[in-house]
């Protein structure tokens, strides 16, 4: 048996940026963090007692005699990219610490966790950069989805970075070189707040890319507010930080209709009167998680103003994904059969 853990991710800055069609016209950057709250998947060897081949547990519990058959579209996709054939059956469960497709990376960590896992159990080691790599061809080359390559970066990877998209292919990870004391001080001024339900981001993100060329200046002012973060980072004004954080958000809004909506900006308004100094809705938008910038003394109140929202305290993580369960035979039972 494997077991991988993958954490989700807040993007700060960049966001939009890392969309195909954007990259390979002007190239991109995102600023973003991985969190302490994890994707699990755990994918074992399926004893070869019973009359079917596969079984998939994720929101709904899948027994099935084929990779065909299999109804969530990553992991049968998943299967083919690898090119895993059917002389030996799997189990994949699948648990997370957070709703998906709230705007936390989710699916991308599903899907770097899963293709960690698969290679494991052919005794493969895999590098970060080839990871994300695969990951990113599975979800846009494979299942044709309208998203964009820093979720999987970020969570192939984890840590405090900054991810460069190259015009001409590739990508490059820089990590946020701050002082302990200062990345633990951002940690603590940050709040993240469910805002209730999911949406898949993708119909979000096909609107926003179908739009690219109506707001090129936009996507262009969004990624020089990476290079500004870092360096009001580096002075370490963090509350300008937070108040960046708004103007980041304010820009947003105008790429899709779709982005907002009146509900959010009550919530995020309300955050506003009370001490908060910026903040965003996560991934592409419309619902999910929100994070805030709030000095340490006003936090209370804006918990108090956001009564009836789940609060989710987190901490910066930096391992990215990971192999915490290994069952080496379980393992060679597998290689053996394929």
């Amino acid at each position: 048996m494997i077991i991988t853990r993958t954490p989700y991710r807040i993007s700060f800055f960049g966001g939009g940026t890392d969309y195909p069609d954007w990259v390979q016209e002007e190239g991109g950057a995102v600023l973003s963090t991985t969190i302490d709250k994890y994707c699990y998947l755990h994918v074992r060897h399926y004893p070869p007692f019973f009359n079917v081949k596969y079984r998939v547990v994720w929101s709904h519990i899948e027994s099935v005699s084929s990779i065909s058959e299999i109804l969530h579209p990553a992991v049968r996709e998943g299967l083919r990219f690898l090119k895993f054939d059917e002389s030996t059956g799997l189990e994949i469960q699948h648990q997370g610490d957070l709703p998906a497709r709230a705007g936390m990376g989710s699916s991308s960590a599903f899907s770097v966790g899963l293709i960690k896992a698969l290679t494991a159990m052919r005794g493969q080691i895999i590098s970060k950069y080839d990871l994300a790599t695969k990951a990113i061809e599975l979800e846009q080359g494979v299942l044709k989805e309208s998203v964009g390559s820093q979720d999987q970066i970020a969570t192939a990877y984890g840590g405090f970075n900054v991810i460069h998209f190259i015009k001409t292919g590739g990508f490059q990870v820089e990590p946020v070189t701050l002082p302990t004391a200062e990345i633990s001080a951002l940690n603590r001024k940050l709040m993240l707040f469910y805002t209730g339900s999911s949406r898949l981001s993708s119909d979000i993100s096909k609107d926003i890319v179908s739009h690219i060329p109506d707001h090129r200046s936009i996507l262009r002012k969004m990624r020089s507010y990476v290079d500004v973060a870092v360096d009001i980072l580096s002075k370490g004004d963090l509350d300008e930080f937070g108040r960046l954080l708004h103007e980041a958000w304010m820009l947003k809004r105008e790429l899709s209709p779709k982005v907002t909506n009146p509900m959010i900006d009550m919530i995020y308004k309300n955050a506003l009167d009370h001490g908060a100094l910026g903040g965003k809705l996560l991934g592409a938008g419309g619902t999910g998680f929100m994070v805030l910038y709030v000095p340490e003394e006003r936090q209370q109140e804006v918990r108090q103003a956001l009564y009836g929202l789940v609060e989710v305290p987190f901490q910066f993580e930096t391992e990215g994904c990971a192999i915490i369960y290994y069952d080496a035979d379980d393992t060679r039972k597998m290689n053996h059969h394929e």
